[in-house]
């Protein structure tokens, strides 16, 4: 990802606009029960200052391991590959989908 703010945004937007990308990131982790590395980019570009805070969440869209904001930085984290069969034991997405009523949302356009 390469998301930021331009300098006008930041004071009035900023909290909320990096909750809303957090949230949906840790939200995609939920969705599909698995653990979920989000990854973006830091420092400046022409008027740009790009967030950082890459971070690993586990299946639950708990945050386990966050990056700074300033400097780049390899995240690392040991996955728990039997919470991530539990949870979907638990939490049957997958399983309970209706693939049959997807119709128009698998095309691009609607005919």
């Amino acid at each position: 990802t390469a998301i930021g703010w331009l300098p006008e945004e930041k004071p009035t937007l900023g909290d909320a606009q990096h909750c809303a990308w957090e949230t949906v990131q840790r939200g995609h982790a939920v969705a599909n029960g698995c653990y979920l590395a989000t990854v973006n980019r830091t420092g400046t570009q022409d008027n740009t200052e790009f967030w950082g805070c890459s971070f690993i969440a586990n299946p639950y869209g708990e945050i386990v391991a966050k990056a700074s904001t300033e400097h780049e930085e390899i995240l690392c984290h040991d996955l728990d590959f039997d919470a991530v069969e539990d949870f979907r034991r638990i939490w049957p997405f997958f399983r309970d989908r209706r693939i049959d009523a997807y119709g128009d949302l698998t095309k691009r356009w609607r005919e």
